[in-house]
């Protein structure tokens, strides 16, 4: 009997070695590698330069132009925001990671849109990390709730679950009620007896992960799992989990703020980057019809502008805070909250450099209202608005907004769907405008009733922003 061989596998990257190191080669983390059995070479494989006679004669493929036109038929969440970031609904036949920290909401908002599409479709909830009675218990939560408001949910009864962390009864059961989405909460709790490693390790959550993809796209079944992340914000378990599944939402927010954030990282039926945008209340979530009200302070005040930010195909409205200060160490402190900080440095350097503001001798702090992280560049001008006006102890007029990217030199660069951006400020009231030069939108701002101002460099945005020359110290 040919002795077993052993292979040492990282659990953090899935590197392989036959050797065991206190440190993985590949990834650099320690103390990762686990040990476990080789798998067994498949006879049936076919060998390089092996006689082509012996090759199957059955041809399978065909040419694309003569594939006939396959309507793409999704089904609805029960969440509109939901929806939107998968890109109009869930596909049959795809799986769709979701993400985020503990206690962040990932199982209310699954279990809600279960209960939801229960009453219009077969679905399986299978809970691998808590018991029937547990999950029962929030569901009865919910539905009290809900009925509080005066909304309807005695078709949810009709929800399956299942509290079982063997995948092989798993699969039995997908296998003999075959429904048309099915929940898996959490793919790093599911145990394959086949593999000696410990639930959540790389080679468990590859094979659980596979097997339930041949499942889901043999049956034609929607199939949502639910990942888990590590202390550095990203999903644990192997990268080929992220490349095997059809769609990567993240679902984040502040621990101690009511709105919560789903974003699609991945998604091979719609577009990346959107955002949906969900409150926590006392009867679950709840979508937010107008979202760019939670960005927004309110307040005039020295030091905050305001922007529009683009995540995917969606604008938001964003107050940004800025706080200079007179500095009492000899290198100044540069703190900022929901930008690269990186950005900030540059902003500051170009407004030394092109203004004359001594700004390295002061302290500077920016943060985005609502916890929002922004990171395109179109939020540079109100960046610098934001500084510019509480160094001078300045107030932009009410209803400005200001959009454009800011150069190295100085001068102000187009943005992208700025169209999209300046109708959404419109819509909640805002009547004055600073673009960069050049954006040819003279007849949407006519037909919006909007004052647009276009500079091409900085110091002419803020001169018409604030109404007064920043750079004149009697200003």
């Amino acid at each position: 009997m040919p002795r077993p061989v052993s292979l040492f596998v990282c659990q953090s990257c899935g590197a392989q070695t036959r050797q065991f190191f206190g440190r993985c080669n590949s990834c650099g983390s320690w103390n990762s590698l686990v040990e476990q059995a080789a798998p067994r070479e498949d006879g049936r494989r076919r060998r390089a330069g092996a006689d082509p006679s012996t090759a199957p004669s059955a041809r399978r493929s065909k040419a694309i132009a003569e594939l006939g036109n396959q309507p793409l038929q999704r089904l609805a969440s029960g969440y509109g925001e939901l929806d939107r970031v998968l890109g109009g609904g869930l596909v049959p036949g795809s799986l769709v990671l979701v993400g985020g920290d503990p206690g962040i909401g990932k199982s209310t908002l699954l279990l809600q849109s279960a209960a939801w599409m229960a009453g219009r479709r077969s679905v399986l909830y299978v809970s691998a990390e808590e018991s029937a009675a547990q999950v029962r218990l929030r569901w009865q939560r919910l539905q009290e709730a809900s009925s509080q408001e005066g909304a309807s949910q005695d078709k949810s009864a009709e929800l399956q679950l299942l509290a079982e962390t063997d995948l092989e009864l798993v699969l039995e059961e997908l296998e003999a009620l075959r429904p048309e989405v099915a929940i898996i909460d959490s793919i790093q709790a599911l145990h394959d007896a086949d593999l000696s490693s410990a639930p959540g390790s790389v080679a468990q959550v590859r094979e659980c992960a596979a097997a339930l993809q041949r499942l889901a796209k043999r049956q034609n079944t929607a199939l949502l799992l639910v990942g888990h992340v590590t202390k550095e914000g990203v999903l644990a378990g192997p990268k080929v989990l992220e490349h095997l599944v059809d769609a990567v939402l993240t679902f984040e927010g502040d621990r101690f703020a009511s709105h919560r954030l789903l974003r699609a990282v991945k998604n091979r039926f719609g577009a990346t980057h959107e955002l949906g945008v969900f409150e926590m209340r006392g009867q679950g979530l709840a979508e937010v019809g107008n979202p760019s009200a939670l960005f927004l302070s309110g307040d005039q005040a020295s030091g905050v502008s305001t922007i529009v930010a683009c995540e995917g195909t969606r604008p938001l409205v964003v107050d940004l805070q800025a706080l200079v200060s007179t500095t009492s160490y000899s290198s100044p402190r540069r703190t900022a909250t929901g930008i690269a900080v990186n950005r900030l440095h540059q902003i500051l350097a170009v407004l030394e450099k092109h203004m004359g503001l001594p700004l390295s001798r002061y302290d500077c702090y920016l943060a985005v209202a609502g916890g929002l992280e922004v990171e395109e560049p179109a939020a540079d001008l109100g960046v610098a608005a934001a500084v510019v006006a509480s160094y001078r102890d300045l107030t932009l007029p009410d209803g400005t907004v200001l959009l454009g990217e800011l150069g190295l030199g100085g001068q102000l660069r187009p943005v992208s769907q700025l169209e999209l951006r300046l109708q959404e400020a419109v819509r909640l009231g805002f009547r004055r405008a600073v673009v960069p030069r050049g954006s040819g939108l003279g007849r949407l701002a006519s037909a919006l009733d909007l004052e647009l101002l276009e500079a091409a460099r900085i110091t002419e945005a803020l001169v018409m922003a604030l109404g007064v020359d920043p750079a004149d110290d009697r200003a």
